[in-house]
């Protein structure tokens, strides 16, 4: 994905401004038109940032805020994560975007769910919410998936959904049908675009997020590769796509990353973490997340940080374990905080695949938008929800 940046690289350092008004711009260098950096003292007379979310309130994609942090530059990584409430997607993002948590005066650039926040059951990040690092790597935090209080927000007192999901849906959806549609929408819609998914879990037992995955994988095999929607795809003849499809005929998908989250002494063994591996490779055997790979692990070692491939032949799935944080003052809490500082530097690591051509950042973006919208006609979702609502379970 290499390719010349002949533009400067927007440094960009975001709050969540959507979530807390008036707040300053979090991070070190801000670039403005004249390309001077910014200081800490310009930065803390910014009102507020506009808020960069790529979903609208009635589900629609929406680029154009977001669009000119990005470069034409085709050296870059999509990381995004989807995942339960309360789970800790928004801290590992932070921690992917090097944010410095020690600095008081600066917002994390993903809002962190407070003890009040979880007290009152209430969710902090909606649709979808991106932010671009000074690495060029692209980080999509999602809303969480399975939250009651996203379920109770788009609620009409009859029980119908406020937000049509679905793009030529006649009827209304409950809003509890909606719900599930979301979140395999928002799963489809990463695995499509993102280099790399995160798919973070609560605890070593809940396994909604490897259903939700394996639904995803099943729905989503008629979503074009993203780099072949591109604006400058478009002006190339229509016998040198034919070449180009026959010569890679396969479907797009993200790396999975599998993160299991505040996990217990006894959970974190290396025996217990083994048997949590040969689960998720047991249970994602015949997917498409389940991919091939030429280098050799053969002496990977289990560890309590991170888990892939050993004796499972060339079939590699990424597993990454972090411990229950506990007190500031437990002694737990310093191993928590060593293992999420290691996820990050593990998680870019990963293996990420290729696009079937280079794109540039904002080709990634305008991409995307054509890609949500074959998510929201999707003929093989569409017919997945028919068949949730004839079950009679919503």
């Amino acid at each position: 994905m290499a390719g010349p940046d002949p533009s400067p690289s927007p440094t960009v350092f975001l709050a969540n401004s959507g979530l807390v008004a008036g707040a300053p711009i979090a991070g070190k260098i801000i670039r403005g038109e004249s390309g001077e950096e910014d200081t800490t003292q310009h930065r803390s007379s910014i009102p507020f940032a506009i808020s960069l979310n790529l979903l609208s309130d009635s589900w629609n994609f929406q680029p154009d805020r977001f669009l000119p942090f990005l470069t034409e530059n085709t050296d870059f990584t999509v990381i995004g994560v989807i995942g339960g409430p309360g789970a800790g997607k928004s801290t590992i993002m932070n921690e992917l975007y090097a944010f410095d948590s020690s600095s008081a005066d600066m917002l994390p650039p993903f809002v962190i769910q407070s003890i009040e926040d979880r007290a009152m059951a209430r969710h902090c990040s909606n649709g979808i919410e991106p932010r671009i690092s000074a690495e060029r790597v692209i980080l999509l935090d999602t809303q969480p998936v399975f939250s009651a209080s996203v379920l109770v927000e788009m609620m009409e007192p009859d029980g119908s959904s406020t937000i049509s999901v679905m793009s030529g849906e006649g009827e209304s959806l409950s809003a509890q049908l909606a719900h599930e549609v979301m979140a395999i929408q928002l799963a489809v819609f990463l695995a499509s675009t993102c280099h790399i998914l995160l798919v973070v879990s609560e605890g070593v037992h809940d396994d909604e997020l490897w259903h939700l995955m394996s639904t995803a994988d099943l729905l989503k095999n008629e979503i074009s590769d993203p780099s072949l929607l591109s604006s400058s795809l478009s002006q190339s003849s229509s016998s040198e796509l034919e070449k180009d499809s026959k010569v890679s005929e396969r479907e797009y998908m993200a790396t999975p990353v599998f993160v299991h989250t505040k996990l217990r002494d006894q959970e974190l063994t290396p025996k217990n973490i083994l048997l949590l591996r040969k689960a998720l490779m047991q249970y994602f055997k015949t997917s498409s997340f389940v991919r091939k790979t030429t280098g050799n692990h053969s002496n990977e070692q289990v560890s309590s940080s991170m888990v892939h491939n050993g004796d499972m032949d060339s079939n590699v799935l990424n597993l990454f374990s972090i411990p229950f944080k506990g007190k500031e003052e437990n002694p737990r809490a310093q191993s928590y905080i060593s293992a999420l500082r290691k996820i990050g530097d593990q998680i870019l690591s990963v293996k990420r695949p290729s696009f079937m051509r280079p794109v540039s950042e904002r080709e990634w973006l305008k991409s995307s938008a054509k890609i949500w919208e074959q998510v929201r006609n999707s003929s093989k979702i569409s017919e997945y929800c028919r068949s949730l609502q004839d079950s009679g379970m919503y």
